[in-house]
C-alpha cells in the first residue's frame, strides 16, 4: 500500500444517514464481507478481517462513544 498521509477527519451526518451507514456495516459484518464507505471525499475499503472495538471517553461532563473498525 502506498505511503499515505496522516488522516484526522471527524464528519457530522444526520440521524437517517448515519443510521443508513451502520446498516451496512451491520450486514457486512455479518456476512464476512469486506465493506466500503466515503468519508470527507475519501473511498475506505474496510477488509472483512478488520478488527472491531468499542471506544468508551469522558472528559468533564461529555460522554463519548467510539465503534472502531482497524486494519492494515
Amino acid at each position: 500500500m502506498p505511503n499515505r498521509p496522516p488522516r484526522d477527519i471527524e464528519k457530522a451526518y444526520s440521524r437517517s444517514q448515519f443510521v443508513a451507514k451502520l446498516r451496512r456495516l451491520a450486514d457486512a459484518i455479518e456476512a464476512g464481507a469486506p465493506f466500503t464507505i466515503q468519508v470527507a471525499g475519501e473511498r475506505l475499503r474496510i477488509p472483512a478481517d478488520a478488527v472491531f472495538n468499542i471506544e468508551h471517553e469522558r472528559d468533564g461532563g461529555v460522554d463519548e462513544l467510539e465503534f472502531q473498525l482497524r486494519w492494515s
